[in-house]
């Protein structure tokens, strides 16, 4: 009887090195239905094949990018009917928010094992419900993308900055952030622009429907419905009432960053408002300017003024926390 199905993408990150351990453990267990895709395009053949042995937990194994092409074929596909099976992700990839979100940390063998045995057991104790993002940004014909968190303006600007500048450079991946973070105050701080300095962040409209808009330059632009971040114990705006979209933005201003960072730094970027730093939460945001990036679940999406960037909430999705 299969217990868990494994869906693992052998291009991300994480699995260049651990993949071959992961195919050795499932090798070993009859409870383990392993399926791995060429690339994220055979996701949807993947989800109809692993529909078939009807498993009690629906495992993904590979980077954000990875689970947010899952989440977006299971709610589009419809390959489980009306019950798909509760999500768990192993820890993989170069950020792993979403991994972190459900507790999923260090050895993905370990994690899996974790995740087989509270298969076993009452999957109820470990069900957490989340909501996801469904982003469009006006494109023809192009289907709502479902993931779990949206970097913009500045923080796209950074993302992408590490992803070309830094991480080439073959550091471990918390050195690349904290390098990455240091010039992106350096910047800011004194003003220096450069080919090896991230660039200033382009002016953008971020109206959350019902509340209005703001406009300015922030170097900061997050929309997330995940609970933990990498620097805070809860999200900007966890407890706020509003909307299931959690709204921060942080202006382009020396003292506003600084802020920003020591309150991420202490745990209490939830509780950190005013002086530039700016909290909400909504059912609908959109994000307007002139050739406009996100970063969705670390993949690039583009919008502009005549094509908005528009995030809404969906309903709850179960997924697998691996800590009780």
């Amino acid at each position: 009887m299969v217990c868990v199905a494994l869906l693992s993408n052998p291009r991300s990150t994480g699995n260049l090195a651990e993949l071959p351990r992961i195919r050795r453990f499932c090798a070993q267990r009859s409870d383990i239905f392993h399926y791995e895709v060429e690339d994220v395009g055979q996701i949807g053949e993947a989800l109809r094949t692993i529909a078939r042995v009807d498993p009690k937990v629906l495992v993904i194994n590979g980077g954000d990018g990875t689970v947010q092409a899952a989440m977006t074929e299971l709610h589009h596909g419809h390959h489980f009917g009306d019950a798909p099976p509760p999500i768990a992700v192993l820890p993989n990839g170069k950020t792993n928010l979403i991994a972190l979100d459900l507790g999923a940390e260090g050895d993905p063998v370990v994690a899996l094992e974790r995740i087989i045995e509270i298969a076993r057991t009452d999957l109820a104790d470990h069900i957490v419900s989340r909501e996801l993002i469904s982003l469009t940004n006006g494109a023809a014909n192009g289907r709502p993308v479902l993931g779990m968190f949206v970097g913009g303006a500045g923080l796209a600007d950074t993302i992408l900055y590490c992803r070309h500048k830094i991480y080439p450079l073959g550091l471990p991946n918390g050195i690349s952030h904290v390098l990455t973070a240091f010039a992106v105050l350096f910047s800011a701080l004194f003003g220096i622009r450069g080919r090896f300095l991230p660039p200033r962040p382009e002016p953008v409209r971020v109206s959350v429907i019902h509340q209005g808009a703001i406009d300015g330059r922030f170097s900061l632009l997050m929309v997330t419905t995940l609970e933990r971040l990498l620097l805070s114990g809860q999200t900007a705006g966890a407890g706020m009432s509003g909307g299931r979209l959690k709204l921060m933005m942080v202006e382009q201003r020396p003292l506003a960053m600084l802020r920003a960072a020591w309150a991420g730094i202490l745990g209490k970027l939830d509780r950190s408002t005013g002086g530039g730093v700016h909290m909400s939460r909504g059912e609908e945001i959109r994000i307007e300017g002139d050739h406009q990036s996100v970063i969705f679940d670390g993949e690039l999406f583009e919008g502009n003024r005549d094509r908005p960037i528009v995030l809404t909430s969906t309903a709850p999705v179960p997924f697998v926390r691996l800590a009780a």
